[in-house]
């Protein structure tokens, strides 16, 4: 049952790296082209998705704070949050002087 069970894991991590690959942009892949990655991981089953998922594809920063990756396009600040009606000035002027005019 143990034995299984370690086979099922190595499959998953080798589909895993093979999977990843695939999907990995060329643009975030290191050392070798996507291509060669490809073969290594094919090929090399389990020390091969070991050494992808080590070497091959870009580290990902962790957390909010963290920027984006070397070599990206900047990230923009986040939108300004939309205003309620009540919390706009210009509304509640217009909407004073429409109440003004009706009186």
């Amino acid at each position: 049952m143990a034995y299984v069970l370690l086979s099922l894991i190595l499959i998953g991590v080798w589909l895993f790296g093979l999977f990843d690959v695939l999907s990995t942009d060329e643009s975030d892949v290191r050392y070798l082209p996507k291509f060669g990655w490809l073969l290594i991981v094919l090929l090399g089953l389990l020390p091969g998705a070991v050494l992808w998922l080590l070497l091959g594809r870009a580290r990902r920063p962790h957390g909010p704070s963290a920027g984006p990756l070397p070599g990206t396009a900047t990230a923009r600040p986040p939108a300004e949050a939309p205003k309620g009606p009540e919390d706009d000035p210009a509304f509640l002027r217009d909407l004073e002087r429409r109440l003004r005019e009706e009186d």
